[in-house]
């Protein structure tokens, strides 16, 4: 039995490089909030250490993803894998000292700091090479599904992450131990791709689409599916066919980011509970708002058939109404049902940019304007999880007001900027 033209055992394998890196680090960006506010930490620096993160991931994902036919993709899988457990076992390290008074916070956030720029740096690499292990050894419509199940384990993680990370605390290394626990799991996967993946003997030189920097909410593993190169062509970022989408792409990202980096600390601020008790609320609406986002991509968008710009509209605008909702919630509830909101319109939302952009431009610039998409999720990660967090601490709502006003005036901008009778903006996402 083989799926996609790979065997199941194969696949399963790939499949699961993906899903713990997605849930590894969602786990920790939920772990977070209640540990910096343990540690007695500025909530600026939990922002700051994942946007250093993601700058790393922005300069060597492309670096990683072109040196993929080059270098072996196997390789790479364990290097990127070998990164993703040493990132996990210095921050988790450096946690749990701090955690037991033996370190101090801000030498404490430095060797975080650390760790995550490393996984940035050398994690970045796993994901590139699994897409292209894939994209070179399948073709046609099995290459399409292929990607797209390796898409979903980035959403199937940041459900997964948060879930079972509250199982995972335990004495004496507390809210740290689940990182050192996903380095364990980490290390399972390493051996199953050491031991039983064969070695790179692709049938197709190709390469694989370039993952976005991973976060809560954002499922999008691949930047655009790959198709057949062509003898690939330049794409300048001021190309006015993908100009529009790079703008909604940086705008609807920020807001993304901004959203993601104060929901953590919102909770804890609203509803007042012990830290010892903030991570299980904590989870519960991270979880909450990964259905909803799944929701959209999976269940929503199929059946409605709308076109890219039609998405980016109508998904702003709900990501927007649920920022409001977030932003005044003073319950449990009202954040369960903001957060969920408006991550069902980020659902909607992302893909409708990711297609749009995949949709200017032929099928001979498919890898270049997949590299620019990359860019530009990455780069939202850079200054909107500081952006979000400076100006929480202005006031609670005053970040998610301003983002649905952002996303708001997106959806504007869109319906009157966007022609509906351009072909990237009107025709089906799924093509």
């Amino acid at each position: 039995m083989s799926g996609f033209g790979l065997s199941r055992e194969r696949f399963a394998l790939l499949f699961s490089v993906m899903l713990v890196a997605a849930a590894g680090n969602t786990a920790m960006q939920s772990l977070l909030p209640a540990i910096g506010r343990q540690l007695g930490v500025a909530d600026l620096w939990v922002a700051i250490a994942f946007s250093l993160s993601a700058i790393a991931w922005v300069i060597m994902a492309p670096v990683w993803a072109h040196r993929a036919d080059r270098r072996g993709r196997r390789a790479l899988m364990r290097l990127g894998l070998a990164g993703f457990i040493v990132s996990m076992l210095i921050c988790g390290g450096a946690l749990a000292l701090g955690l037991a008074g033996l370190m101090g916070p801000a030498l404490v956030f430095g060797i975080f700091i650390l760790g995550r720029s490393f996984y940035g740096a050398f994690g970045s690499a796993s994901p590139s090479a699994v897409q292209a292990y894939v994209a070179a050894r399948t073709d046609g419509e099995a290459r399409t599904n292929a990607l797209a199940v390796l898409a979903s384990s980035f959403g199937l993680g940041t459900i997964i992450g948060p879930a079972i990370a509250p199982l995972f605390i335990f004495p004496p290394l507390g809210l740290s131990a689940p990182l050192i626990v996903f380095a364990g799991i980490g290390l399972l996967v390493l051996a199953g791709i050491v031991l039983r993946l064969p070695d790179d003997t692709p049938k197709n030189p190709a390469t694989g689409p370039i993952v976005a920097y991973p976060a809560i909410g954002g499922s999008d593993a691949g930047a655009a599916a790959a198709e057949e190169p062509r003898g690939p062509e330049r794409l300048r970022w001021r190309d006015p066919r993908v100009l529009p989408w790079t703008i909604i792409g940086l705008a609807g990202g920020h807001g993304q980011a901004i959203l993601l980096s104060v929901i953590g600390f919102l909770v804890i601020d609203r509803l007042k509970v012990p830290l010892s008790d903030a991570q299980h609320w904590i989870a519960i609406v991270l979880i909450a708002g990964a259905l909803a986002s799944l929701l959209a991509q999976w269940g929503l968008i199929p059946r409605l058939g709308l076109s890219p710009r039609q998405l980016v509209i109508w998904g702003s605008l709900v990501a927007a109404a649920g920022c409001v909702v977030t932003g005044f919630a003073e319950s449990a509830y009202g954040l369960i049902l903001g957060f969920g909101l408006a991550s069902l319109g980020f659902g909607l939302f992302r893909p409708g940019f990711t297609s749009g952009a995949s949709l200017a431009v032929g099928l001979d610039q498919q890898n270049a304007v997949a590299g620019q998409v990359t860019s530009v999720n990455g780069m939202a990660y850079v200054l909107g999880p500081g952006l979000g967090l400076w100006i929480y601490g202005f006031s609670l709502a005053l970040p998610l007001l301003l983002t649905a006003l952002l996303m708001a005036a997106l959806a504007a901008w869109t319906a009157l900027r966007v022609s509906p009778s351009d072909p990237a903006a009107s025709a089906s996402p799924e093509r």
